[in-house]
């Protein structure tokens, strides 16, 4: 998408917004729907370094998930081949991304919800990690570097939402875009093969209807609007990791 297009859907988005914000107090889910299928990514120049001009996050509306978030889970796994080792028990196999089911104590109310890494302005697993593999890029994208990932698993440990794993065996036919080791942790990067090219992630193109994707640091983007409006909750937000990935509906 380029810029004019960028522009193009702003104003569209803001035009529309302006039109539901007296009625959003009422029906908040509204504004998810009007900015269904909502993202906005500009291609990155190759030739430029990534900047902290953006930071990249998601919102996800669980209410609008009726599958709970399993079609997102199966859209990452299929997009980086994960999941899919033989000679590791079911404990021991990748999960970039898992469905959670919540119940309330008291209540007994229930819901799921899709987590993978929450992509944290303050990560923990970045601070833990002895040799620099566990990194945060400039626009908030955290991931892990296998190339010198000394498996010592630090990072799992520290990451409160427990969204690292470890790959226990040799891997066959992984993806380009997404190389994989034996030995080493891994974990949601947010697709950040496809962002650097204009995309969506691939969990967020699964579900059009329930999660807008866009740059948190512009006050107009159609992410940062929606949260505006209707909110967007961190899970554990007492840990104060003021996380990238937010939720409606929890």
């Amino acid at each position: 998408m380029n810029q004019n297009r960028v522009d193009e859907y702003r104003r569209n988005f803001m035009t529309t917004l302006g039109g539901v914000a007296a009625v959003a107090a009422v029906a908040p889910s509204f504004v998810l729907q009007t900015a269904h299928a909502a993202g906005e990514v500009a291609a990155k120049p190759v030739d430029q370094a990534v900047t902290n001009a953006k930071r990249w996050g998601m919102l996800i509306d669980v209410t609008k998930l009726t599958d709970g978030g399993a079609g997102m889970v199966a859209a990452c796994k299929k997009e980086h081949g994960w999941g899919d080792e033989t000679h590791s028990a079911d404990t021991q196999k990748a999960h970039w991304a898992r469905v959670v089911k919540v119940t309330d104590k008291l209540t007994k109310n229930s819901f799921s919800l899709p987590v993978m890494c929450q992509h944290c302005e303050n990560p923990p697993c970045v601070d833990v990690c002895p040799t620099g593999a566990s990194m945060k890029r400039a626009d908030g994208i955290v991931q892990v570097n296998k190339h010198i990932c000394i498996g010592c698993r630090y990072c799992m440990m520290a990451c409160p939402y427990k969204a690292r794993s470890f790959v226990h065996e040799a891997l066959q036919d992984q993806k380009p875009h997404s190389p994989r080791g034996m030995g080493t942790v891994e974990s949601c990067n947010m697709c950040v093969h496809r962002i650097d090219e204009g995309k969506l992630p691939a969990c967020v193109e699964a579900a059009p209807d329930a999660v807008i994707f866009g740059d948190l640091n512009d006050p107009n983007s159609a992410v940062s609007q929606a949260m505006k409006t209707i909110g967007g909750k961190q899970i554990r937000a007492d840990l104060g990791l003021n996380t990238g990935v937010r939720y409606h509906g929890i």
